[in-house]
């Protein structure tokens, strides 16, 4: 004690939450715990609605045997579709249309983690597979898992459009980052791939990924154009643009010229990455 996450539904916060924590007071008071408090955090997951965006209940037919998706499409596929719906703590109906996307997700991975690899990687690539490591560790710590899906789909486009053999690298590191999320697939992809033989045993037994911050910086990025403190438009430049080439490009983005016509730039305030401010009189 005290638990580190308590996840629970509002709709339980009296039956579960408050007499846990009334008992726990209790036990407090009595010396027979050290911590004030049962929880170090809360959160309350949205709920699945039916089909007809109606709570599930018997009575409204609406319910979901997930046994039924399972027979279906897998386990794996149920885990994918219930975290990608959208952000936990808000309330989403179930579409069963859906699901078959996700089934899609899950054949590629298995696809391609089946495609011979080899040693090599692109710059690309390499790039990417850091910055998803970064999107994707970011995100579970948040319990974002829809977006942390969605980062490992873009990786997974990326792989399935490069030729045999692909970066072995890129493949290893997508099948561990997939493994909380769909653990059956990912652990055959592992047996399959040979990467048991690095650590003899199960994925489950291996460190999660590690990226380079160098790798996971975008080369550009968009900024922000202001015109005496007022966003009129947007650029992109490279994290090492000059203040001269700032001015140049934020002078001719669309959008920005309109404002300055029949007007004398007489400052330049740029914040490489964030903001270009040119002061007119």
């Amino acid at each position: 004690m005290p638990v580190d996450l308590y996840v629970g539904g509002s709709e339980h916060a009296v039956l579960h939450l408050l007499y846990a924590r009334f008992w726990h007071k209790v036990l407090f008071d009595l010396g027979m715990v050290r911590h004030p408090e049962p929880f170090m955090k809360v959160l309350h997951q949205g709920m699945i609605l039916g089909e007809d965006g109606e709570k599930m209940s018997k009575s409204r037919g609406n319910v979901i045997n997930p046994d039924d998706i399972v027979r279906a499409h897998g386990a794996d596929v149920l885990r994918l579709y219930e975290m990608f719906m959208g952000p936990l703590e808000a309330v989403k109906p179930w579409q069963a249309s859906q699901i078959q996307g996700v089934r899609r997700f899950r054949d590629r991975l298995y696809a391609t983690g089946m495609r011979p690899v080899g040693d090599g990687i692109d710059e690309l690539t390499r790039r990417l597979l850091h910055q998803t490591v970064k999107r994707v560790t970011r995100d579970v710590e948040a319990l974002r898992f829809n977006t942390a899906i969605s980062a490992m789909m873009e990786l997974l486009n990326r792989l399935s459009d490069l030729p045999d053999p692909l970066p072995r690298e890129a493949v290893r590191t997508l099948i561990l980052l997939v493994s909380p999320f769909a653990p059956h697939v990912a652990e055959e992809l592992w047996q399959r791939g040979g990467y048991d033989v690095e650590q003899a045993g199960t994925l489950a037994h291996q460190a999660w990924p590690t990226r380079d911050e160098a790798l996971c910086r975008e080369d550009s990025v968009e900024v922000a154009v202001q015109v005496n403190g007022r966003v009129r438009g947007h650029v992109v430049l490279s994290h090492t643009a000059s203040e001269a080439a700032a001015r140049t490009a934020a002078l001719n983005a669309d959008g920005v010229r309109a404002h300055l016509a029949g007007r004398t730039v007489r400052k330049v305030v740029y914040v490489p990455g964030r903001v270009v401010n040119l002061v007119v009189g």
